[in-house]
């Protein structure tokens, strides 16, 4: 019968005819471990984020904001909401700039029918991922309770890493020593201007609105469920700021107007 041996972290080891230290083994596995729980959460990752919705609920309902005048509690408000756009803005950028091919919406794995390089992914790997951060970053400051950008932050690192892994891992197999060249200079998550290229292809605008044309109704429904949750608290019956109710009804009313054009007409297609 033989005898499974694991390597301890100064053990060297044979793999693949290249010999290994035994930490970097270690590490080999762990990223293995990383790939897996990637691919679960790929399959997953439009719906685990609202995971975390009770938790920010809790926390908006419980802890009153610490503005002491309500001028600094609004523009607090709407510094965050711009930090949540941000986010959209670049979303539309990295998918009205993709060819044909990439950046495919997919539940099941990654598919790639080119890398791309160019505009946002010259500057940094994961840009969807980042602009996901940013409007999360953005929503979870609007309440202006200091532990909830640190409980948002925290869990999306941990949730978009393993799946930017499990990514890599299907584009290093796929592309090879192109994808290899694009990673070296190019950083994961924090945008380097440094490097940066124009984008190969044209900007398709219906591609964006097709696609993104529920992110603002998002940022939107977020700043006035978290505004009418605070206002409720501060008065003791139900109430919410104007400029919140109509900066979400105009995102609905955009919202229904660009859904219909999708479904009932052409207008959108390529």
């Amino acid at each position: 019968m033989r005898r499974r041996v694991t390597p301890g972290p100064d053990t060297d080891v044979l793999i693949c005819k290249r010999r290994v230290h035994g930490a970097e083994w270690l590490g080999m596995k762990l990223l293995d471990q990383f790939v897996r729980d990637g691919d679960r959460l790929f399959r997953w990752r439009s719906y685990l984020p609202l995971v975390l919705v009770p938790v920010v609920v809790a926390g908006v309902m419980t802890t009153p904001p610490p503005f002491s005048t309500r001028p600094a509690e609004r523009l607090w408000e709407c510094l965050s909401v711009g930090v949540a756009l941000a986010g959209l803005l670049l979303r539309a950028w990295a998918v009205g700039s993709a060819p044909s091919g990439t950046s495919e919406r997919s539940t099941v794995s990654p598919r790639a029918s080119e890398l791309r390089t160019s505009g946002p992914y010259s500057i940094v790997r994961h840009p969807l991922y980042v602009a996901n951060g940013l409007m999360a970053l953005g929503l979870s400051l609007f309440p202006g309770i200091w532990y909830l950008p640190i409980i948002l932050l925290t869990a999306t690192w941990l949730y978009y890493e393993r799946i930017a892994v499990h990514e890599e891992a299907f584009l290093l197999e796929r592309f090879g020593a192109e994808f290899e060249s694009w990673s070296a200079r190019v950083p994961a998550i924090l945008p380097s201007l440094a490097a940066y290229r124009r984008s190969a292809g044209s900007f398709s605008w219906k591609k964006v609105v097709r696609r993104e044309f529920h992110g603002l109704l998002v940022i939107a429904a977020g700043a006035f469920v978290f505004d009418a949750l605070q206002e409720t608290r501060r008065a003791g019956a139900w109430r919410a700021d104007a400029p919140w109710l109509w900066f979400l009804a105009s995102s609905a009313v955009l919202f229904l107007f660009f859904a219909a054009l999708k479904r009932g007409t052409r207008l959108l297609e390529p």
